[in-house]
């Protein structure tokens, strides 16, 4: 009876800390924006990331794909989707640092360019524009000092300083680096990062986010709404994205703690090493010959006839 008054306690204290979905779940993102009653949801924050395309409608694709190579190697899309006008949307959430990230990236995007081939009849190669987003839960080595948050990318003529083909575009949210309050949000998108890197840890619908589609948003993401499969999945998700969040941070410290060590040692050995010089040049100017001053600090011949 104390096993099970206590599993309660525990799990009301996790319901008064986490009272929304975290984005960056697997089963969060997919609640969020991969179900098909929610796609409003994923057509408003592509409209407000990319405010040119006024998306209308989307339709979900298959998010597994086969490569052309010999061992047709699989790639796994977290949402694959296009609009009415046949353009392709890959939105991918990255929870973890990875070192070819952009590669990647790179590789995802060829599968909606292939898929368009026309077989069986004479085509001209015409193709329909393809997105990759990548919302990050890290930031780029490279772009992290200025805290860039979005990074746009497109195929360049590096000459002319302008865009060589605007069909293939990869963008990048950096969330870490996105640091503003409530107060300091300037326009919808900002609404959008705001969400995603704050929702979990709200207990209500701050009053900037009064728009009917951050309603909806807020009533999908309450954890007490979900049926009883639902919540065990997210539990089993959070579980799974604390697990790697603390490995992370482990080897961060870890990795803190062992240069400080090595830094310590360094600079001790440095410092004997500068001593015997010091003791070495002093013997020296005294005239104390070198097979002496050999003994008396360990260094070598070579090294004593050049101070």
């Amino acid at each position: 009876m104390r096993k099970a008054a206590r599993w309660v306690k525990i799990n009301a204290m996790a319901e008064i800390i986490e009272k929304y979905v975290n984005p960056f779940t697997d089963f969060g993102f997919k609640k969020l924006f991969g179900e098909e009653p929610n796609k409003d949801l994923l057509m408003d924050f592509l409209n407000s990331l990319l405010p040119d395309q006024k998306i209308t409608d989307l339709t979900y694709n298959r998010v597994d794909r086969l490569g052309a190579t010999e061992e047709h190697r699989k790639a796994i899309f977290d949402l694959y989707c296009e609009n009415d006008k046949g353009e392709k949307f890959i939105v991918e959430l990255q929870k973890v640092k990875q070192k070819y990230f952009k590669d990647r990236s790179l590789y995802y995007s060829t599968f909606p360019i292939q898929e368009q081939a026309v077989r069986g009849s004479e085509w001209d190669f015409k193709l329909k524009a393809v997105y990759f987003i990548g919302i990050l839960d890290f930031v780029f080595d490279d772009e992290n000092k200025d805290k860039t948050v979005v990074t746009e990318a497109k195929l360049m003529d590096t000459r002319k300083n302008e865009v060589f083909y605007d069909k293939l575009t990869f963008i990048y949210l950096q969330m870490p680096n996105f640091n503003k309050q409530e107060s300091e949000l300037q326009n919808h998108f900002e609404k959008w990062l705001f969400v995603l890197r704050y929702l979990s840890k709200l207990q209500d619908r701050p009053r900037a986010l009064q728009e009917k589609i951050f309603e909806k948003l807020f009533a999908v993401a309450e954890i007490a709404k979900f049926k009883p499969e639902e919540r065990m999945d997210y539990e089993e998700s959070v579980k799974g994205y604390r697990d790697t969040k603390n490995s992370i941070d482990t080897a961060k410290e870890e990795g803190k703690v062992e240069g400080r060590v090595e830094g310590r040692v360094e600079g001790r050995v440095e410092g004997i090493a500068e001593g015997k010089i010091e003791v070495a040049k002093n013997l020296k100017s005294l005239g104390v010959d070198i097979k002496t001053i050999q003994k008396s600090t360990g260094l070598s011949k070579e090294q004593i006839e050049n101070l």
